[in-house]
């Protein structure tokens, strides 16, 4: 059965480094594909692998309703293309890189998605966070107080939660779990 996976979680809970390791270890012969996400930040700035935008074309894309999820966060807009509705409708499951502020609009386009979020203590965010030497100061403790804050927003029914501060292979297998449907990972 296709689904809609939704993975949330801090900048710096280690999304982009679990969404790698599925990549890599997706059997060939599953009916699940990861999306990219069209972001308004140049593609050498580091993190994710995304399609970089200028805000110009963004803003047309999003006149074209180019985009099945869209919005902004810090500075950039962030989008996922109309492409995971075809592979929906080919019966793929597919998992995109969600906002956990936008969750709620996410669900009323599509109600029956899977919200995962990827959870890190604060701590190793902190940690995570000041190694990417992208903030500092000010800005590290506003995403600190940020992530606590949409951390305690409540998830809906059938959400799972998986905590990334071991070793990745421990939160990178039970989110290949998931996707594989081989048992479901405890919420943990």
């Amino acid at each position: 059965m296709a689904e809609l996976y939704y993975l949330m979680g801090a900048s710096g809970a280690g999304k982009d480094s679990l969404l790698n390791y599925v990549r890599q270890r997706l059997p060939g012969n599953a009916n699940t594909v990861l999306a990219h996400r069209y972001i308004t930040r140049p593609a050498e700035a580091g993190g994710e692998n995304h399609l970089a935008l200028s805000e110009e074309e963004f803003a047309r894309r999003q006149r074209l309703n180019c985009f099945a999820l869209h919005w902004r966060s810090h500075g950039n807009h962030y989008g996922i293309g109309i492409e995971i509705n075809q592979w929906l409708a080919m019966g793929l499951s597919v998992v995109v890189n969600g906002s956990r502020a936008y969750l709620d609009q996410a669900l009323l386009r599509y109600p029956q998605l899977v919200p995962v979020l990827i959870t890190v203590t604060e701590q190793r965010l902190r940690a995570r966070l000041q190694a990417r030497g992208r903030e500092s100061g000010l800005q590290l403790e506003q995403r600190l107080q940020r992530a606590a804050l949409l951390d305690q927003k409540m998830l809906p029914p059938g959400a799972v939660r998986i905590a990334n501060d071991g070793p990745l292979e421990q939160a990178g297998d039970k989110l290949l779990s998931l996707l594989g449907g081989v048992s479901s990972p405890q919420c943990v």
